[in-house]
């Protein structure tokens, strides 16, 4: 945030990511708006960039396992006092794989909640006949097969569906066998390995998918936010935010329809209350939209408007000093500071503060020296990666120092004259 006080107004109602920000979400997001949309993208199911390839290898997975288990079926089939009812589960659960997978390609990847509930349902047949055909062996972790794939087959819908709903189910999975288990089955230093064995395999797989697609995700997000932000190194020294056009297009298009209204004979006049209340707001609203972009520069709107660096970066550039930096100084400022707060272990945090002018010491040079000060917290100067040196370098002349364990940096950024710009 700027070091001068803000008006409500001026702060973005969303960020690069769609992620509402501020006390005006409390209340709810319209629909049609921006934000809104966002809201929609980001939390539909299997809409995460590269998330479909994710699901084909994990389904992939369950149909290998799905294999493994069914040779472990056949080399004990000789067990079974009555082998129709694990043949009948194997069979269910065959069909609901293939199901999925051909409703994933004809209907796209989206699993509404009657397909996700007729899969549950098929995964529970497939645990219920397993359960009667080994019961009478009194060893469920020898013999258990279809069971224990179901719960890969819980990977199929691992990009489709919410985290918390595969996590429900493979606990569930995993309390139905421990309970067949305990009932069945007599507990000794022979048998507990197989046992636990089959609890393991069976529910580690879910879990073990929803850490790898929520790390994917938080990935490609960290990606996305990192390349919005940089396409401000080469927005003018003052303008709107990255989000701001479409809803600037909005309200253009809003007062076009009124006044178009008005002029047509539509809305006659004078305008009701209502109607003047209307265009009031609308003009209130572009006229707030054209002043915030002729004060608030690009280095604001990068860290204001991104995830990852509005958190834990504070700005203080009272001149708006900022938007006379060179694209190649604004690329390495936004790389080092970039850089600086990414390791999320440790949550770093950093200050910039620019200012105030410096003169040049040449009195007929059209350079300025603008001084740029960068305070971090939890960051030593040991844990500075080389690659942030040269980012900040890039900047201009600067000094390190050590200031309450942590990382201090004063730059000297010669830009040129606003004068001649």
């Amino acid at each position: 945030m700027t070091g001068s006080p803000m008006s409500d107004y001026a702060r973005p109602e969303e960020n690069t990511l769609g992620v509402i920000l501020g006390k005006r979400n409390r209340g709810g997001v319209p629909a049609t708006s921006t934000a809104g949309r966002a809201m929609r993208q980001a939390s539909a199911r299997g809409g995460s960039l590269g998330t479909g390839y994710l699901g084909v290898g994990a389904s992939v997975i369950a149909a290998i396992q799905g294999f493994y288990g069914l040779a472990t079926f056949v080399s004990h089939a000789g067990a079974y006092a009555n082998i129709l009812p694990v043949a009948g589960a194997w069979l269910l659960y065959a069909f609901a794989l293939i199901g999925v997978a051909v409703s994933i390609a004809t209907r796209g990847e989206r699993m509404p909640n009657w397909l996700f509930t007729t899969f549950l349902l098929a995964l529970a047949g497939v645990v219920t006949l397993d359960f009667i055909a080994i019961w009478p062996l009194h060893d469920v972790g020898a013999y258990a097969t279809a069971s224990a794939s179901a719960g890969f087959g819980l990977l199929a819908a691992l990009t489709l569906r919410r985290e918390r709903e595969i996590l429900t189910v493979a606990i569930l999975l995993g309390i139905a066998l421990s309970v067949a288990i305990v009932m069945t089955t007599p507990l000794t230093a022979e048998t507990i390995p197989a046992q636990l064995l089959l609890v393991a395999t069976s529910v580690m797989p879910a879990f073990f998918g929803v850490y790898i697609v929520r790390r994917f995700r938080r990935i490609v997000q960290f990606e996305l936010d990192r390349v919005l932000v940089q396409s401000t190194v080469s927005a003018p020294r003052f303008a709107v935010g990255m989000l701001a056009s479409e809803e600037l297009a909005r309200l253009d298009l809003a007062a076009e329809e009124l006044l178009d209204s008005v002029a047509m004979g539509r809305i006659r006049l004078p305008l009701t209350p209502r109607t003047a209340s209307v265009a009031a707001s609308l003009a209130t609203e572009l006229r707030l939209h054209l002043i915030e972009g002729r004060r608030e520069t690009w280095l604001y709107h990068a860290i204001t408007e991104s995830e990852q660096l509005g958190k834990w970066v504070t700005l203080v550039d009272r001149g708006s000093l900022a938007g006379l930096l060179a694209p190649q100084q604004r690329d390495g400022l936004l790389a080092a500071v970039w850089l600086l707060v990414s390791d999320r272990k440790s949550n770093p945090t950093a200050s910039l503060t620019l200012g105030p002018v410096t003169a040049a010491s040449d009195p007929g040079s059209r350079t300025i020296t603008v001084p740029l000060v960068i305070t971090t917290t939890a960051i030593s100067r040991n844990r500075v990666d080389p690659a942030i040196w040269d980012a900040i370098g890039k900047v201009g002349r600067f000094i390190d120092s050590t200031h309450n364990s942590s990382l201090r940096v004063e730059i000297e950024c010669v830009v040129n004259s606003p004068a001649d710009q």
